[in-house]
């Protein structure tokens, strides 16, 4: 067999000087880039008192707890947790359309084909950013001070963070459309409001759709947090049955929340899926 030629280090430095040649700060910036994040970790398990003790003794606790968790049982509590679960998937189910419905009109306005203009686009981004960076928990301690405790509070929270979010993501969407169907609005004599309605809408509505979807999949985990600092709903119960030590009941509600949860997602993705055949079969 014949062997292939020898390179020639010479040549190979002379065309490719920035592979062979590279510069200190750049031969270092990965040494200490490592070393900095391995400082950092070192530090925080110091700084948060991390312990391998209080770490093995935790365990040994929480298999208690979770043999007191077995079997789980509502007692005489099942229609009230019923209860309560809808009113969480009522939270979130509200609350993102809710979002969604108030997010839609301001998208238009940071997306960048519909406002080329920085000077209405900017401040719009920038508000929703402000939104979003807020997290609904604190959104919920927030409405829960304003109107009171309740699940109205609870949706009040999820839509407002959630307003954030679908302002930014359903913006992105629009400006990722095809400007073919827009131009072709045009061409034909149309408006502006024509090229957004008919060229701009059908293209973006089913992404839209499935961001819904699963935001609602995940505001049903989102709504029973809120609930256990007093916004309503399956929340409220589990931190009160967590208080008292109800184990068995505390199992039982986190099986109804995942359940839900698992057939909410199961939905939702069908519901995705005959969006999209649709638009396909279009």
């Amino acid at each position: 067999m014949s062997q292939l030629p020898k390179p020639d280090t010479a040549e190979l430095r002379g065309k490719y000087p920035g592979v062979f040649e590279r510069p200190a700060s750049a031969r270092l910036a990965l040494p200490a880039v490592i070393v900095a994040a391995l400082a950092i970790f070192a530090y925080g398990l110091v700084d948060l008192d991390f312990s391998p003790s209080k770490l093995i003794t935790g365990m040994s606790q929480l298999g208690w707890i979770t043999m007191m968790m077995i079997p789980p049982n509502p007692g005489s509590s099942f229609p009230l947790y019923m209860q309560a679960l809808g009113e969480t998937l009522s939270i979130a189910l509200l609350g993102t359309t809710l979002a969604a419905l108030f997010a839609l009109p301001v998208s238009l306005l940071a997306a960048r084909n519909i406002i080329p203009s920085n000077l209405i686009r900017f401040p719009v981004r920038r508000f929703l950013d402000s939104i979003r960076g807020v997290d609904t928990l604190i959104w919920a301690l927030v409405w829960i001070n304003v109107v009171g405790l309740g699940p109205f509070a609870g949706v009040l929270a999820i839509m407002v963070s959630d307003f954030g979010a679908f302002g930014k993501l359903f913006s992105e969407a629009i400006e990722a459309a095809d400007r073919k169907q827009v131009e072709g609005i045009r061409a034909s004599g149309g408006n502006a409001l024509h090229e957004i309605r008919f060229g701009l809408l059908p293209q973006v509505l089913p992404v839209i759709a499935g961001q819904v979807l699963y935001f609602i999949e995940s505001n049903t985990r989102s709504a029973t947090i809120i609930g256990i600092v007093g916004a309503g709903g399956i929340g409220l119960q589990l931190a009160e049955q967590i208080r008292v030590l109800e184990w068995q009941k505390v199992s039982f509600l986190i099986l109804m929340i995942l359940i839900a949860v698992a057939a909410i997602d199961f939905i939702s993705s069908k519901l995705r899926f005959a969006i999209i055949g649709q638009r396909a079969v279009v």
